[in-house]
């Protein structure tokens, strides 16, 4: 991928982003660090209030519809079938760890936008696996996308530079 001189680099997963700026040329990328953040992988008992919900169905046989509707149930039995069964069970717990990766995707995508809106940069290239890419790219603002230069659906951020830049102009 050509990377013009002074492009913003993001590269980011869901709890790490890195902003870089090519001091370089398209030819040799030279990435300068201009900011580096990470998230703390907190446990569950941190990201979670309260303990998963319960729910229940109190829904009894299929009586009701059919005697409404005129039609007779002799042909349903007593106990309506499983369609119709009273169910307790609970609700599925959140993936806490996946809604905080995602609000980190929303956080990066609102300082794109701010920075977009401030004229820090000029064009853009996003590197991030294809799950961060896909949270980002929900939450880019029509300015961000102007200045997008190009996306890499790639896990870079525990890499060094140098591995970082190969991967760019090699992409």
């Amino acid at each position: 991928m050509q990377i013009p001189h002074n492009t913003f680099v993001l590269v980011a997963d869901g709890r790490k982003m890195l902003f870089f700026r090519n001091e370089g040329d398209a030819a040799a990328l030279n990435l300068q660090v201009e900011l580096a953040e990470e998230h703390a992988d907190a446990p569950d008992r941190d990201l979670k209030s309260d303990a998963a919900g319960r729910a229940s169905s109190t829904q009894s046989g299929a009586s009701a519809p059919a005697a409404a509707q005129g039609g007779s149930n002799q042909n349903m039995g007593s106990g309506g079938g499983a369609q119709f069964a009273p169910s307790r069970g609970s609700m599925g717990e959140p993936d806490y760890h996946q809604q905080e990766e995602e609000r980190f995707a929303a956080e990066i995508a609102e300082m794109l936008k701010r920075r977009a809106l401030a004229n820090a940069y000029d064009a853009l290239v996003v590197v991030a696996p294809p799950k961060t890419l896909g949270e980002l790219r929900k939450h880019y603002h029509k300015e961000v996308i102007s200045r997008l230069h190009g996306e890499l659906a790639k896990d870079l951020t525990g890499r060094p530079v140098p591995e970082i830049e190969k991967a760019l102009a090699d992409a």
